[in-house]
Order: C-alpha cells, then structure tokens, then sequence
C-alpha cells in the first residue's frame, strides 16, 4: 500500500536507520507495488512509498521533508517558489517560519513529515478532512509514525498491543474513531491537525477547522453560478493528468460528479457501478439513468454471495484496524472493474451528505428539536404527564408514537444520535466477557462524540451535525472504506466534493439552504435540478449497501465463513460464546438485515485478527 513513516529521537548511524526504515516501509507496497524511497540521518528516518507526483522527498543537512499524497500549494508566491525549487525546500523554508504555515499552505489529501535533527524537532500533519491517515507513537524519547499500523510495529520500540477500549470502540461504531486506535498507546491525528516533536515532547494544534457563516446573503442564482464553477473547477483539479473514471451509484452525488467529469472533459466519462440480486439492495436502474443522461461509458458488475466470500478476508488484510462497514466489499469489486479498465484515479462522490446536509437523519433531528422550543413548563406539566399517564396508552397507536417522541426528543445531542446503536440495543453487558469489560469503558464512545460535537462553533443545528459527520461518518468511516478498497484494487482514488474551495462554499451556505424544514440538501438539489435527471433529484437515499444478512440465510460458503469466524472468536474471550450462539441461532433467523450486520462486525473482528497472524 501506498504510505508514509519514519521516527526521530532514535537511532545510531544513518547506515543502521537506512535498514530499520526499510523495514518499516515494507507493508506499504504490498497492494500496489508503489515504489519506496527513504531518507535517513543519526537519529531519524523517514520513507514515502507512492508514484509520480505522489511521494516528495527533501533534504538538506539535517532538515527532511517527506509528502505523501495529491497536494499543491494554495499561496501563488509558494507554488512559483516550488515549480522553482522544488515543494520539499518550500515547505521547509515555510516551517522554518511558522509550522502552522507549513501545512495550511497546502491544499489536497496529504501527509506531511518535516524533521529538523539539529534542533530536535519534527512536525507531522495531515489534510483538512483527513482523507490519508496518520498515526504516531512515543516511546521515551522517540517518535514513531506512520500511515499503518504495520510499519509502527515494526520498529523495535513500539510494538504492536491490543487496547480493549479500541476494540470496544470498533464494536460501537464499526470503525475505531480517532484520535484512538486498536493499539494501546498510539494516537492518529485528527482532520486538520499537525503534532510538533521538540526534545521528545509532542503537542497537538489545530492548523484548520470548519468555520461556517450562517448568514449568507447572496442570491439563488449568484449561489447557483457560483456552485457549478466551483464544481467544474473541483473535478478538473481532481483529475491530474491520470486515466480517470467515477463510481456511479446512481444518487446525486455520484451523479453530479460523474456528469461534471462529462462535462469538463467533453468526453464520455467511464462510470462503474455495483448491483445485488437481492429485492430492495439493487440500484443499478438510477446508474444506468444517470450514465443515459450524461452519455457515459458505463460498466456494470453484480456482487455475488462468492465474491463476498472470496473478498472477506482480503478487505479484513488492507486495514490496520478492525473495519466492519460491509460496504468496502461493493466498493473494492467496483475499483477492480475500473482498474481492469485502465483507470488509474477514480472518482468518489463522499463529502456531499456533509457538507450539503443530505443524511436522513438530519431531518429526522430537526423534528425531534421542535419539542426542546416548547416552554419547558408546558412539556413537564401538560404534555409528558397527559401522554404517559394516559389510560391503556400502549393500546392506541398514536400515543405509543407520542411517548416514543417524547422519549427520543428527550435524549440531549449528541446521544440521541445513537438511540438506535446496536450494541446499545444488545447490551454491552450481555455482549462482551466480564474480562473483556474490565479493560475497557463503555461510557467512552459516547463521551468521544460528544467532545466532538461540543467543540463545534456552529450555531444551528444542522451545522453541529455536518461537523460532526466530518469526522465521525466521513473521515472515520466512509474515506478509510473507499480509500482503502481503492488501494486493495490497486487504484488511486479522488473525492472532487472535498476540495477546498468545495468545503468553503458549503460553509457559506444558511442552514436553512442545507435543511429547508424536513427537505435534505435543499440548495444542492435546486441548483442541480437543470443538470440531473429528475429521477435523481427525487429518489430516497441508498448507496452499495451489502445484503450480506439477506445471503447469509440461504448461502452455505457464506454461513460456513461467518460461523468458522465467530466459533474462533469465542477462544478471544472478547464476546461471550452464548451470545454468539444466541445471535447465529436466533436473533439472524428473527430479522436477517438487522442482526446481520453484528454478525458482519464481529465477522471481520476475528478476520481481522486472523490477518495480523498469518
């Protein structure tokens, strides 16, 4: 895989760092055969494994820069100095002035690593919406980092230990959410943030953050002009002088980039687009809409129960930490096709639900703060009393619907977000081993995202929640998921919605241009509706959503798979074995779709495990 590491504070010769490095930097070819380049001094190292314009190494005296990824420079006077010099000196000379300037000077998805071995100092940071990944250790003195967990390990002073609260967090979200990992005592950086080493001492700044100006004033259509540009400006940037093609899902985002892709490079653009034969998973009409709409060079393929079997263990082996959101198997088949195709960068259409405001449970929130603008002596003196109290209530529909309201809008932000978490529902108690819980706090998930949603400065709703879902639901989850399908395909990938000038444009936008009362993506859709389809504009949200608990019913290499997986989590003593037994035997026979995904989950826990071992 493609990738980043390195370490100061440790080392005694650059002949015996030349040999640690490298063998730090092996896993990170082992998908795309990426070339690996190296820099090494007495107490430090660093390597970039990536093609082209992708990997950017620098070094004079004691000063290293190393920068992994599609990055340019925003300032006009730094992009003449490097199309001059080169982007390693000036960025070196940036951080010799402000570290801070280092890194918002750069615009893109990156990972940047600068190294001052005289002074005993180093910066690390990563992109804006942290779409590459970065994690870093310090063991006495030393610093050790690097894009995967697999090159941490390998340095003699930080290897690889389990942390039950990282594996709790994975089992509660289906991801561990940063800045924590499943490895004890390693950290990532979040979006935005940059670490500084001095003297084997780190701290972590912020060097860019979502500001959102809730006040726009500008016209309908001014917006409108504005968005188009900025989006024909955003795919012609993300497309680089590489073969391109678009994941086409058939929803507004893939749909607008796809059509964008046609339309800045007066070429049918290739579309790739996953389909299931299984009722209510299948959306390969609205892709195949789309690609008639735009004239693209459309390519289809249906995932079978096989494949999934077959993929399994593969997309367990390409993260360096449990994953278990199902939908980087339709994703990896989709960047397959594409790779096979002669893709070289493939277009993704995440960022859009966040920034726009297009996830269902956006509106679904807003409903439920309606009732915190009820005079607080009118809901505990009137209200609550009248619905909970009323006779035989659980016997008439509309007060049962009344009391769940009441409860759920209840809940303050961010728990009622997870009012519906599964492992809430289970119990943590009845899932996990009293050993197993001893090592970890079940009140930390929740504790986590609300840290995260009070740091917001927003003031609307709808914007602390697209905040929120900058990091957790995107550059936790749905990044890492396609990033990392994409590099086990051997593909690179580009997100044209998360450019910069992108983000900025959606923070200009009024709350109500995102959310219009209960209307998702209300601007997004009014500005695009002489662009898409109106099938497009009207369809209900779904995406490559697996039906792996619909297959698992009636496919036998797919319940042998699950059940061999699941008995050999049992000897982890992480979850109890009666509540594996309960969870195959019953609650999956019950509701396939609902307990599937627990079994998914606990699923690829072990492969996951069983890949770090082989």
């Amino acid at each position: 895989m493609s990738g980043l590491c390195g370490w100061i504070g440790n080392g005694a010769s650059a002949a015996d760092n030349r040999g640690l490095i490298e063998a730090m930097a092996s896993p990170m070819g082992r998908f795309d055969a990426s070339p690996v380049q190296t820099l090494q001094g007495r107490s430090s190292a660093v390597a970039v494994a990536a093609a082209g314009a992708s990997a950017q190494l620098y070094q004079n005296g004691a000063l290293t820069v190393a920068l992994w990824g599609q990055a340019w420079l925003v300032d006009a006077r730094m992009a003449q100095q490097a199309a001059e010099q080169g982007i390693g000196k000036t960025l070196a000379d940036a951080w010799r002035r402000s570290p801070q300037l280092a890194c918002a000077s750069l615009s893109g998805a990156f990972v940047l690593a600068i190294i001052d071995e005289a002074a005993g100092e180093a910066m690390l940071a990563i992109d804006r919406m942290g779409t590459l990944p970065l994690s870093y250790q310090l063991a006495g003195e030393a610093l050790v980092f690097g894009s995967s967990a697999d090159t941490i390990a390998r340095h003699p002073l930080t290897p690889a230990r389990i942390d039950p609260q990282g594996i709790y967090n994975y089992v509660y979200f289906h991801m561990v959410p940063s800045p924590g990992t499943v490895h004890a005592n390693q950290q990532r950086l979040l979006p935005g943030e940059y670490l500084l080493y001095r003297q084997g001492r780190i701290e972590t700044h912020q060097y860019w953050r979502m500001r959102f100006e809730e006040h726009g004033n500008k016209s309908l259509p001014e917006l409108k002009e504005e968005f188009r540009d900025v989006l024909r400006s955003s795919v012609r940037a993300a497309i680089g002088g590489q073969q391109v093609g678009a994941f086409l899902s058939g929803g507004t985002d893939s749909s607008t980039i796809a059509g964008t892709l046609c339309e800045v490079s007066g070429a049918p653009a290739k579309t790739y687009s996953i389909g299931f034969e299984a009722e209510g998973y299948d959306e390969m009409e609205y892709a195949r809409i789309a690609s008639r709409h735009f004239g693209t060079e459309h390519h289809a393929y249906y995932v079978t129960p096989d494949d999934v079997v077959a993929a399994i263990p593969k997309i367990a082996g390409v993260f360096d930490q449990p994953f278990g959101n199902a939908s980087a198997v339709p994703g990896y088949y989709c960047a397959k096709m594409a790779q096979a195709d002669g893709v070289t960068r493939i277009f993704g259409g995440d960022g859009g639900d966040e920034l726009f405001g297009g996830n269902e449970r956006y509106s679904k929130q807003h409903v439920f703060a309606r009732y915190e603008r009820v005079p607080g002596l009118l809901r505990k003196a009137v209200l609550e009393p009248a619905v909970f109290n009323f006779p035989a209530g659980e016997h008439f529909k509309l007060v049962r619907k009344a009391r769940s309201y009441i409860e759920q809008a209840s809940v303050p932000m961010p728990a009622r977000l997870e009012t519906y978490n599964l492992l809430g529902r289970y119990g943590p108690s009845q899932v996990f081993t009293d050993e197993f819980l001893a090592g970890a706090d079940a009140g930390t998930p929740l504790a986590s995202l609300s840290h995260t949603y009070g740091k917001s400065e927003a003031g609307s709703l709808i914007n602390r929640m697209l905040e929120l879902d900058l990091k957790i639901t995107l550059a936790d989850n749905d990044l890492p998921k396609v990033v990392k399908a994409c590099e086990l395909a051997g593909l690179e990938v580009a997100f044209p919605f998360l450019n910069d000038q992108m983000v900025a444009f959606s923070a200009r936008l009024t709350p109500q241009q995102k959310l219009n009362g209960t209307q998702l993506r209300w601007f997004f859709k009014e500005a695009l509706r002489d662009f898409l389809p109106n099938e497009i504009i009207t369809k209900q949200k779904h995406g490559f959503g697996l039906p792996f608990g619909v297959w698992l019913q009636h496919h036998k290499p797919l319940q042998q798979l699950a059940t061999d997986s699941l008995t050999d989590l049992k000897a982890r003593k992480i979850v109890r074995g009666e509540f594996i037994d309960q969870l195959v035997g019953q609650h999956l026979s019950e509701h396939a779709g609902y307990h599937g995904t627990m079994v998914w989950v606990l699923m690829m826990l072990e492969q996951w495990y069983k890949q770090r071992e082989a």
